[in-house]
């Protein structure tokens, strides 16, 4: 069959043009709720086993790494789509280079026939939808009077991360802690301007976990750096930003004394702060509370007591760039967004 015929055949079985959505686009078509519904389906997805999701491969590199992850979710309604996204991840690039920590992109297609569907960029999506997977667990596993949280890291994820947790709680008040305390300094001040709640840098990230009902940890160090006291019985800490076997954020320690939810069981055990606490002894993955599919479909509880203290060990899963593509693609559809092409012809 000849070019002309290929490209005739695929329009006259309704092959869609393929969108190419920019971070831009993306940001103006989604909201905050619109992430933590998508969120709240991926995990439904996988609970009730309409999702697949494996490891993710992850490519070392000089000052950084770059990650494929890839998931195919199969909606309540019969509509099935898959997704890869290719995200490098350079912490020092906005000091040495002048660009995005994150970068990359997510090919969505349709998981019945293979269309190519749209191409989008990665940076919002992977902040956005870290964000809401966060504050969906913190939905499910913080006290529901919480009302104080420590955000331990002032980078990128740090204003994605707090606009998810004042869309889910009556926050009253907000500890910002950062190892370079001008970047805490910087990241207050802006948020200040527009928050209904009272934000401030702090020195000591002890004093300010004490005193808080929630904890955010969303930098990407080596070693573990939360490892004391996680705060007053009752306390919810959310590990974000071990997405690779060489991060840990918290201590092993930590994890031993607590009421541990993970995103994925078996991508923590390798790649998670639960994959350090395994190595060093501390526990074992069968001593995990439950998934956070579990939580959501209701399969398993959240929290079980106002005294408990839960750990949510985020790594990432495939099935949320899924779910939020899926919502980007069909809000840009429905609005003209995006720029449409035909790869095939």
């Amino acid at each position: 069959m000849d070019k002309q015929a290929t490209v005739l055949s695929l329009r006259s079985a309704g092959a869609p043009p393929t969108l190419i959505l920019t971070r831009g686009d993306i940001a103006g078509l989604m909201t905050v709720d619109d992430y933590l519904e998508s969120a709240r389906e991926a995990f439904l997805a996988l609970g009730s086993g309409r999702a697949q999701s494996p490891i993710p491969l992850y490519l070392q590199a000089e000052g950084g790494g770059i990650h494929a992850k890839g998931a195919l979710l199969r909606t309540a309604s019969g509509g099935a789509y898959a997704a890869v996204k290719v995200n490098a991840n350079f912490p020092g690039n906005p000091k040495k280079m002048g660009l995005p920590t994150i970068q990359g992109g997510i090919v969505l297609s349709d998981g019945r026939n293979g269309c190519l569907l749209a191409i989008l960029d990665s940076i919002e999506v992977t902040l956005r939808r870290t964000a809401a997977a966060s504050a969906l667990a913190a939905r499910h596993l913080a006290r529901p009077d919480s009302a104080v949280l420590t955000i331990c890291g002032c980078g990128d994820q740090s204003r994605p991360q707090l606009a998810a947790y004042a869309g889910a709680f009556a926050l009253q008040r907000v500890f910002a802690w950062d190892a370079d305390p001008a970047a805490a300094r910087g990241f207050c001040d802006e948020v200040s301007k527009h928050a209904a709640f009272a934000i401030e840098p702090i020195a000591s990230l002890g004093e300010a976990t004490a005193a808080s009902d929630m904890i955010v940890t969303s930098p990407t160090p080596r070693t573990p750096y939360h490892g004391g006291e996680p705060g007053r019985p009752g306390t919810f800490v959310a590990g974000i930003g071990a997405d690779s076997a060489e991060k840990s954020e918290l201590q092993p320690q930590l994890l031993a004394r607590a009421s541990v939810v993970v995103d994925g069981l078996e991508q923590c055990a390798q790649i998670g702060d639960l994959h350090h606490a395994i190595a060093a002894g501390a526990m074992t993955a069968s001593d995990v509370h439950a998934t956070l599919a579990e939580v959501v479909a209701g399969s398993k509880p959240g929290r079980r007591s106002d005294a408990e203290i839960t750990i949510f060990d985020s790594t990432g899963m495939a099935v949320l760039d899924v779910a939020a593509a899926v919502h980007i693609y069909e809000l840009a559809r429905a609005r003209g967004a995006g720029l449409a092409c035909r790869f095939s012809e």
